[in-house]
């Protein structure tokens, strides 16, 4: 723990994690109207004490649609980045286990994957399917597990040959009791940092899925759709394309700075 505080990049990154997460769980408290709520009449307002960072077009308030977008955004993150986690390891730790053709062929399966480009695969998907939160989650998640299993594959083909795996084997232990409490838990640091640094991409992914058009649909808000939403008013209403532009550029900093930390801790640590 002293050393993840001595770490400045994890320092800061958790700092402005921090912050975002409490903007998201806070910032509802604060709000005076709910960010769906039409009034017109209000419409394209600057930054006031009355609307803190404005209104949009149609004029709801900015900093309630900011609130709940944190949340949807900051969802999509960490419930696609735990589903890829959770196949990556699932894949990872049964081939790097028992080797052989079971590891040759899921290496191949991982390696077909890695060919198609992420992101038109997941437009590919999205575009077949219903936009929609849930449907953006899976398919984020479905499509960004196969770093994470050969980073599994990897530590577990280490692992395996350390003198506490054999005495569980000796021990008669079975194989999927070995992998789950001895193996996966001790495979996990660098699972960490980069589901960590997958947290970062699936926010910018559902940003840039929303902007599209294809991904979160409105009136919903999401940092992606909020952006896509101010482009006919570029030129004339600057708050509503600064505030959730600069939300994903910190929100995307804060956890690559704490994951290249975390990498710095664990490589010191080794």
């Amino acid at each position: 723990m002293k050393i993840f505080f001595v770490n400045k990049l994890a320092l800061a990154g958790l700092i402005i994690i921090l912050s975002i997460n409490l903007f998201a769980i806070v910032g509802p408290f604060f709000i005076t109207q709910h960010p769906e709520n039409i009034d017109i009449g209000n419409n394209l307002l600057a930054p006031s004490s009355e609307h803190l960072l404005g209104t949009d077009q149609l004029g709801r308030d900015l900093f309630s649609r900011m609130v709940y977008g944190a949340r949807i955004s900051l969802s999509v993150g960490f419930i696609a980045v735990s589903i890829s986690v959770i196949i990556g390891i699932i894949f990872g730790s049964i081939a790097g286990y028992y080797g052989g053709l079971i590891d040759t062929s899921l290496m191949r399966f991982v390696d077909i994957m890695l060919c198609f480009p992420t992101f038109f695969l997941i437009l590919a998907l999205v575009a077949l399917l219903e936009p929609g939160i849930f449907i953006i989650m899976m398919v984020i998640g479905a499509t960004s597990w196969m770093g994470i299993a050969r980073l599994v594959r990897a530590e577990v083909l280490s692992l395996k040959e350390r003198d506490f795996i054999l005495a569980a084997k000796s021990a008669g232990v079975k194989n999927i009791k070995i992998i789950i409490r001895h193996l996966i838990p001790n495979a996990l640091g660098p699972v960490i940092v980069s589901a960590t640094l997958g947290i970062a991409v699936a926010i910018l992914t559902e940003s840039s899925l929303s902007f599209l058009g294809i991904g979160v649909q409105p009136p919903t808000p999401s940092w992606g759709n909020i952006l896509m939403e101010a482009k006919s008013t570029l030129g004339i209403a600057w708050w509503m394309t600064l505030f959730p532009g600069l939300a994903i550029f910190i929100t995307v900093l804060g956890y690559n700075l704490l994951g290249e930390g975390l990498r710095d801790i664990f490589v010191s640590r080794r």
